[in-house]
């Protein structure tokens, strides 16, 4: 093949991926929306008016969708963000459900349960379970998070500093749905802690610093003893990093952008580092990128060290430098059930305290607000209580 020939191809190459990316997105929509309709309304053979009801009401979900998130989410239309995000949650729901109903469908058939009467049951059985479920799941996405309370060994944590007491908050987003009430409760159940350090590892907003102002607000009020650190998420990466940090510096956090901090209690010292997020410098944005030797610079080898990083996967870079434990975001423990085990395909851990090399532990949180469907559902959210204990 010549030179020549080679040029050519690559350009060819790359105008194909906006026409799979259509199809591949044209496919995963009309599953996602197909399986739903076929189980609720085609199999279950309703009189003609309910049929050509529910098929409208599918059809129109199906062609409203991907307008309403690109005019959310990509334009910035709150009021469209919040309609495509609870189509989403709602089809999600309702699709996972569906699966199972034909599972029962084949149960119901070796039982000698005939048509149309075994599909009507099936599709029955699948509405009332998601309508439970999404209600459930939207009064968990909406209430303050429960504390979850860890204890976490470090064996070279100074006498001094046993019992230290970090909360972590992690994926607030606060977004498209105004969540300046619930955010001021957050802040009282973390004000009521008695924290000695209180971190947030990232994806704080969705959105620019101006629309999320009122949300963010009460993260001003947050109290610690020693020190309110902040780390980029992925999400920052999407809008704007440079504001988000520096409105978290403006409410007297310290905004750990690959670096750290010492506190000290008792006669013993412990480092706080925080880097950026893994996406940082894919997003072209001068400065930012996950930098462990520049967040360590000048830190004591001897002291634990506390980092702060959005995303589990990090993990590996944490352990090449000797970080005790490192507190992360980002999974929301799979958020809508049964997503975990998507999330699980890309990220080593979805929630909880795990071990990684000799030293390194890493604590996953289920994240303390929500992103896109305010569902979360057998994935509950937490404001987390680690209690630090030295050997």
């Amino acid at each position: 093949m010549s030179a020549g020939e080679m040029v050519q191809e690559a350009p060819a190459r790359r105008s194909l991926r906006p026409v799979l990316f259509v199809l591949t997105l044209t496919a995963v929509l009309a599953l996602l929306f197909g399986v739903p309709w076929w189980t609720l309304i085609s199999a279950a053979q309703w009189p003609a008016g309910v049929a050509a009801a529910g098929t409208v009401v599918f059809a129109g979900a199906l062609v409203a969708f991907p307008v309403l998130m690109f005019q959310g989410h990509g334009r910035g239309r709150d009021w469209a963000a919040r309609t495509g995000d609870t189509i989403l949650g709602v089809i999600w729901v309702v699709f996972v459900w569906a699966l199972a109903g034909n599972v029962l469908r084949l149960a119901l058939a070796a039982g000698g349960v005939a048509d149309p009467a075994r599909s009507r049951i099936v599709a029955a059985a699948v509405a009332a379970v998601s309508l439970v479920l999404l209600i459930w799941g939207y009064a968990e996405a909406m209430r303050v998070p429960r504390v979850a309370r860890v204890d976490v060994t470090i064996p070279r944590l100074g006498a001094g500093l046993d019992g230290v007491r970090v909360v972590l908050l992690t994926d607030t987003h606060y977004g498209p749905i105004d969540r300046a009430r619930w955010s001021s409760a957050v802040v009282d159940v973390v004000n009521g802690l008695d924290a000695d350090i209180v971190c947030h590892t990232g994806d704080i907003a969705d959105g620019t610093v101006a629309a999320r102002r009122a949300q963010s607000a009460p993260l001003g009020d947050v109290r610690a003893r020693y020190a309110r650190t902040y780390v980029t998420g992925n999400h920052e990466y999407f809008g704007e990093a440079e504001g988000w940090l520096a409105r978290m510096s403006e409410l007297g956090w310290e905004a750990l952008h690959n670096r750290h901090i010492v506190v000290e209690r008792g006669g013993s010292r412990l480092v706080v580092a925080g880097v950026d997020d893994r996406t940082a410098k894919s997003s072209g944005r001068p400065g930012h990128g996950a930098d462990h030797a520049t967040a360590l610079a000048g830190a004591d080898p001897d002291l634990p060290v506390l980092l702060l990083a959005h995303q589990p996967k990090q993990i590996g870079a944490a352990v090449d430098a000797g970080v005790d434990l490192q507190i992360s975001g980002h999974t929301h423990g799979g958020q809508i059930w049964p997503f975990h085990y998507l999330v699980r395909l890309d990220q080593p851990v979805v929630r909880g305290l795990t071990r990684h090399g000799a030293r390194t532990q890493l604590y996953t949180s289920r994240g303390t607000g929500f992103w896109g469907p305010p569902l979360r559902i057998f994935a509950p959210s937490e404001i987390t209580l680690l209690t630090l204990r030295s050997a």
